[in-house]
Formats: C-alpha cells, structure tokens, sequence
C-alpha cells in the first residue's frame, strides 16, 4: 500500500465496558471476583487503528453519539492517526459492548449498538478506486452502500454472520471469517476467496472452497482474544491492498494476530506491518 491510497474503514464504533474474571459465569450464575475496565472499541473501530499502527493511511466512516462516550471514542481514533473527519454525530447514545474475559482470554460479546445504527447512508463518500474494509457490525445497508462507491479492493469481515444481499455476496473480493461464522454461512463455500481464521491453528485461504494457503499459529501468551481478529483483519487487507502474495499476506496476518492476543487491549500496540516476519 503507497502512502497515496487510502484505506477506508466502514463500521462500528463502541466503548468496551469489560469485566475481567477468572471463569466466565454459566447460565443463571453470578461471579464476584470481576475487574471492570472501560475501553475504545468496536469492530469498525479496532481494525481502523489496527491498520493506522500498522502503517497504512486509514479513514473512518461511522457513528457515535453526540456524549462523552463519543468524543473519547474519536479522540482514541485520531489520536491513533485515523481520519475521523466522516465519523457521525448522531442523537443517540453511543454504542456500547458488554465484555466477559477470563483467565485464559477467552471472551464472551453483546453489542448495544446505539449510535452505529443511525448512520446516514447518504453522507458517505469513498474514493472510486479506493480500497474498502468493512464488518456486519452495522446495517448491511451502510456496507452496500459503502461498496457501491468505490471499485476498489473490498474486503468483507463477514460478523456476526448473516445473509447478504446477492449483489453485495458478488462484490466482496475477500472475505475474512472464524469458523463459526464459515459454518453459519454455507455460501461462502462458493465465494471467490475466504480467509478462515482457526484461532490457534492460524488461518487458511479458500478460494470456491478449496484451500489454497495455510498459515500456522504462533505461540504466544494469550492475554485478550478481543481484538485479535481486528488485527489480523487489517494486516491480510493491507497486504492484499498491497499487492503481495497471498501465502505471505496471510502468515504476516498471523503474526500480527498473535501480537494481538499477547496485548491485554482490544486495540493493541503493533508494529509496522512490514516489521512482521521481517
């Protein structure tokens, strides 16, 4: 990626309200050993400071509220060096996720969406040629819209899973899936190219559902999974945007997923991209 193109995120945008906790509680259980954190957070918003801090020149199109919660939520963003120029001030609360993270990192997620479903469609703008990376933590609409304008690369993290539009299935060049979501998704069997994550196990490229690169896991010390898929997200767009191969791409992504689960953060510190398996 030159330092010309820009890569557009589309998406949510959440404070994380996390309790941290030894063991996750099981229906109808209470634990009382939780330390509570509040932090920036969101899909949209992770994988748009996950690809500042790896390197790349990154905008933001989302929604927050016109509250605090929404002011530190663009601080947190610009102060990464993403450009929150197009993040809408709208007249509900912020979004917000509740998060449950035990010992082993492990997380459990409900997403109150707040301001992320009150994005008007009609004030988005994206270059024609520009590269686009999205998630279904807001409307479908918005992410049609979003893709409509550019013909550029466009990579789809397919969460939650959902049925899309046949259109906007077509026009995803890459989408980026764990294995739950392949499962709730059988199209994507037939999708031009599919990246799986397997948590530990690292990742595959499937191109019409057949594998065309395997990337292993790297040890590391798992602290927070949250942002985890974020970050790999963003690296395996940037090299893709980038024009590298898509075996390197893939266990450059790797890497920088496991950066991610060994950082306590749902918008972990990185390296430059290129500094991975350097």
């Amino acid at each position: 990626m030159t330092s010309a193109q820009v890569l557009t995120v589309v998406g949510s945008i959440n404070l994380d309200l996390v309790a941290r906790v030894e063991r996750a509680p099981g229906p109808g259980e209470t634990v009382a050993d939780g330390v509570l954190t509040r932090e920036p957070g969101g899909k949209g918003a992770n994988q748009a400071i996950a690809a500042a801090r790896l390197g790349a020149t990154v905008r933001m199109i989302g929604a927050v509220g016109g509250d605090a919660e929404g002011r530190a939520m663009i601080a947190s963003l610009a102060e990464a060096g993403v450009d929150v120029t197009d993040i809408q001030i709208t007249d509900a609360a912020s979004g917000t996720a509740l998060i449950v993270v035990d010992r082993t990192g492990e997380n459990s997620i409900v997403v109150c969406p707040g301001a992320n479903a009150r994005i008007d469609p009609s004030a988005i703008e994206l270059p024609p040629h520009g590269a686009l990376l999205a998630q279904l933590e807001v409307s479908v609409d918005i992410v049609e819209r979003a893709a409509s304008l550019t013909d550029g690369f466009f990579a789809l993290n397919a969460s939650p899973a959902r049925d899309l539009p046949e259109e906007l299935f077509e026009r995803v060049d890459l989408f980026i899936v764990n294995e739950s979501e392949y499962e709730r998704m059988p199209r994507l069997a037939a999708a031009r190219l599919v990246a799986l994550t397997l948590g530990a196990d690292g990742a595959v490229l499937l191109r019409e559902g057949v594998e065309t690169a395997r990337a292993p896991g790297l040890p590391t010390q798992v602290r927070n999974t949250v942002g985890a898929g974020d970050a790999f997200a963003a690296a395996l767009t940037l090299g893709f945007v980038a024009g590298e191969d898509p075996a390197t791409a893939l266990r450059r992504a790797c890497a920088v997923g496991a950066a991610a689960v060994a950082d306590e953060r749902s918008q972990p510190l990185l390296r430059p991209l290129a500094e991975y398996l350097a």
